[in-house]
């Protein structure tokens, strides 16, 4: 469930909402990869305190522990809400890295086919022309001069029976 920026900006401190602020939809985008990754450790640690407290204030009140720090009065609602709000400003970061690695990995990806494109182009290209004839002891075997045709002599055949065969019908029907 998200919650209000109003609602965030109540229950956090100013620095505590200064870094949560950053993950929000126009300003995390002018992050870098480091300050991304130097807010996601700030988070997690805030998050990480706040669920320690919120565990401990459940403990608290059921009876399982002795109270710790007599200056934190209260019930364990306000930690696990302070914790959800770090919890999702943390999601917000992650989020955000993943797409830049997304990113990252597709420009790596096109540039290497870009290169393996050209490396195909290139191999396709005689760099040298054949030798050709050189001289050596002996006879050497001359290429045929004969056309080699494509299709099979049967093929060849039977097209001018076919034209024999038509000009015959025409005749015996005179």
């Amino acid at each position: 469930m998200s919650v209000p920026c109003k609602f965030e900006r109540s229950l956090l401190s100013h620095d505590e909402y200064e870094a949560v602020r950053l993950t929000h939809h126009p300003v995390i985008y002018d992050l870098d990869g480091t300050q991304l990754r130097a807010t996601q450790l700030r988070l997690r640690t805030m998050r990480d305190k706040e669920r320690t407290l919120a565990r401990q204030k459940r403990r608290e009140m059921r009876g399982k522990a002795e109270a710790r720090g007599g200056s934190f009065p209260g019930t364990a609602e306000r930690p696990s809400q302070r914790k959800q709000v770090f919890a999702s400003a943390l999601k917000r970061i992650n989020k955000e890295i993943s797409r830049l690695r997304k990113i990252d990995a597709h420009v790596a990806h096109v540039e290497a086919a870009h290169r393996a494109l050209a490396q195909l182009r290139a191999a396709k290209f005689i760099h040298h022309p054949a030798t050709g004839d050189t001289a050596r002891e002996g006879m050497q075997a001359l290429p045929s001069s004969r056309r080699r045709t494509k299709m099979p002599p049967a093929k060849i055949g039977s097209i001018s029976q076919a034209t024999k065969n038509a000009q015959a019908r025409r005749d015996a029907r005179d």
